[in-house]
């Protein structure tokens, strides 16, 4: 499971960006491949997964943001089997979710995301409730779950040999991967740099999306595309047009990501 930090974000009371509706477009595209798709016994490039484990990660991990949006004491005991299972967690409920029947299967992921976007709507953007290892809100649960379902997305697209055609709604995962610097090094055991970061990313459509002080001696550089897989780690940065500028910005190219 992609165990989330709390990234402690100044949020809108409104989803302002239109997140929701990205979110739920991420889930169209995925889908539309997926249904042409006969065979889900088809390996990705995550190990031991097919693109039926994939499937059945979203599906469970959106049944598990429903539960702690809806009933978060009851969420308490996913919790608690998250801490005993360990790094079999996700595995081991991929593993349950693969083995239903294709239809079944994609019944309940449409089924599932269908109802956890219309329950982010419905709640204040400022909710917080429990997940795991944090609190979070709508305001980023939305922007978490759309990169989640980008990221799986990728390793499905990669296992069928077609291209994941990038869009606007990259902004919201690279404005994840942006917001994730601290975890990136805390989660190799170092300090995050006190020194200010420059993020510049060339967007599908030719703009330029910017984070950070025009000025930052610390610079990383390249297309919101590769960014977006170096940071939910789908590809090294050394396979990325990526370019880093100083000590820091290398470091946390080699080191980054958006989830434990």
């Amino acid at each position: 499971m992609a165990h989330m930090l709390n990234y402690n974000l100044a949020v809108p009371d409104v989803d302002d960006a239109g997140v929701l509706s990205a979110l739920v477009a991420e889930g169209d595209e995925l889908d539309v491949l997926v249904r042409a798709v006969d065979d889900w016994s088809i390996p990705t490039p995550a190990p031991g997964w097919t693109v039926a484990h994939q499937i059945a990660h979203l599906a469970w991990a959106d049944a598990n943001a429903l539960s702690a949006l809806r009933t978060p004491d009851a969420f308490g005991a996913e919790l608690g089997r998250a801490e005993v299972e360990g790094s079999g967690y996700a595995d081991k409920a991929a593993a349950a979710g693969a083995a239903k029947p294709r239809s079944v299967l994609l019944d309940e992921w449409r089924a599932g995301r269908a109802e956890l976007a219309a329950a982010l709507r419905d709640t204040p953007w400022d909710h917080a409730f429990p997940w795991y290892m944090s609190k979070v809100t709508p305001a980023l649960m939305a922007p978490l779950r759309l990169m989640e379902t980008w990221a799986h997305g990728q390793d499905v697209f990669d296992a069928v040999g077609v291209a994941h055609r990038p869009t606007d709604r990259l902004q919201h995962v690279a404005s994840l991967g942006v917001l994730g610097r601290a975890l990136s090094f805390a989660a190799v055991g170092l300090p995050e740099p006190a020194d200010p970061f420059r993020v510049e990313l060339t967007a599908p459509d030719g703009r330029t999306w910017v984070w950070g002080p025009e000025a930052a001696a610390q610079r990383v550089q390249g297309g919101a595309i590769d960014f977006c897989l170096c940071v939910t780690r789908r590809r090294p940065w050394s396979e990325t047009n990526m370019t880093a500028t100083g000590e820091d910005a290398q470091k946390w190219l080699e080191v980054a990501r958006v989830f434990l």
